[in-house]
């Protein structure tokens, strides 16, 4: 076995971890080791994303953070390095109840306090204007956002990865965490005061690490990785599938992302492909069971149909469908900073759904926590990892 040291080791090289590495090495921070169990990127739950990019949420903070990462991703290619990495076709959700309706409407308020001025009420005459291959039977109305739009999610992790390694940063596939070592105090003691236990070393199938410092990053599997220091993460896993048609050429390219409120089915466009998906899901043999169940597909075709009349002639194509992991966090909102019970151990999970489209903002805040102590670009206080303690979890629209 090996030993190395590092002043903050990450663990998970998915798009969260890879832009906490590369916002730490920014900043000077650049004796950083990043492991990860999968032999290359994109393997998680990153390369199985759909790549909605919104501002258009129900809590100031899910707004907050998206305009964070919105600023920057706009930017990518000379900030971080890369491609292009964003495009802004829009974001249409349509409300084909009253109850719907009101909560969308609401929604635009909490986004105009939270400091988004382009999201709007839309009629449909508008709706037909913004998407005429959208059916309207029974839509009352709907709100839009012309900013919101479509990441690349594989470019935004290597651009971050690619970064990061510029820097200086150690980035490790193929390395398993086995154990993270804890020291001084009792297990659940207070953190950070001397008297709780603290973060000492990480252990990889290859040797251990020794640091003060452990950023999870670890995605739908967080849970069980604060677990072997002895910390409570309340993430779990949830399936996500996507259907893809066959290669379709009957809607643009940069169709708006539309979405049906009122059940959560949404569809776009990507590479010559339609993505449908709807929350309805299927259980896997466990948690973790990232196989696409073909039982899932029954029924969604002839709705898709029904909602967009110009795929009358596209087919599912089950071999190009996939299925994912969101991590999910008990109030559906990030979970941000220091553990509670383990001084030195940090989180940056639990987006449950929103880990592409956040990453950016999440990766800032989490560098000003390490570094400065606390994070100045956003107030991430309903982002804290004992907000569920001490019975405060953020309410917001079930819509949104």
């Amino acid at each position: 076995m090996t030993r190395h040291t590092a002043e903050v080791v990450l663990v998970g090289a998915g798009v969260v971890g890879a832009s906490v590495a590369w916002h730490l090495a920014r900043r000077g921070c650049r004796d950083v080791v990043v492991v990860e169990r999968a032999e290359r990127p994109g393997e998680g739950s990153t390369g199985r994303a759909t790549g909605g990019f919104r501002v258009q949420f129900g809590s100031a903070v899910n707004v907050g953070l998206s305009l964070l990462a919105r600023e920057e991703l706009a930017a990518f290619p000379e900030l971080v390095g890369g491609e292009t990495v964003f495009d802004p076709c829009g974001y249409l959700f349509l409300a084909s109840s009253d109850g719907a309706l009101t909560e969308l409407r609401a929604a635009i308020g909490v986004q105009r306090e939270a400091g988004l001025g382009e999201s709007r009420e839309v009629g449909l005459d508008e709706i037909r204007e913004i998407n005429p291959h959208a059916s309207l039977a029974g839509v009352l109305g709907g709100t839009w956002c012309p900013t919101d739009g479509f990441v690349r999610p594989l470019a935004v992790l290597g651009g971050y990865l690619d970064a990061a390694r510029r820097l200086g940063v150690e980035v490790r596939f193929g390395e398993e965490v086995v154990g993270i070592r804890v020291e001084g105090g009792e297990l659940g003691g207070e953190s950070g005061g001397g008297g709780g236990p603290r973060i000492a070393g990480v252990v990889t199938g290859r040797g251990e690490i020794a640091t003060r410092r452990v950023v999870n990053a670890a995605g739908a599997w967080a849970g069980g990785l604060a677990a072997m220091a002895g910390a409570e993460l309340p993430v779990v896993p949830e399936r996500r599938q996507v259907a893809a048609t066959r290669p379709f050429e009957g809607l643009p390219e940069r169709m708006p992302m539309t979405i049906w409120a009122d059940d959560g089915f949404h569809l776009r466009v990507r590479d010559g492909r339609v993505l449908l998906l709807r929350p309805r899901e299927t259980a896997g043999e466990s948690p973790f069971d990232t196989r696409f169940d073909p039982g899932w597909l029954d029924g969604l075709i002839e709705l898709a149909r029904e909602r967009v009349l110009a795929l009358a002639g596209a087919e599912i194509d089950p071999a190009a469908s996939w299925c994912g992991l969101y991590e999910i966090s008990p109030d559906r909102h990030a979970i941000l900073g220091e553990s509670p019970d383990v001084a030195g151990l940090y989180f940056a999970n639990g987006s449950s759904g929103h880990g592409v489209m956040h990453a950016p903002a999440l990766g800032l805040l989490l560098a000003e926590l390490l570094l400065d102590g606390q994070a100045t670009s956003l107030d991430v206080t309903p982002l804290d990892p004992g907000r569920f303690r001490a019975g405060r979890p953020n309410r917001a629209p079930t819509l949104l």
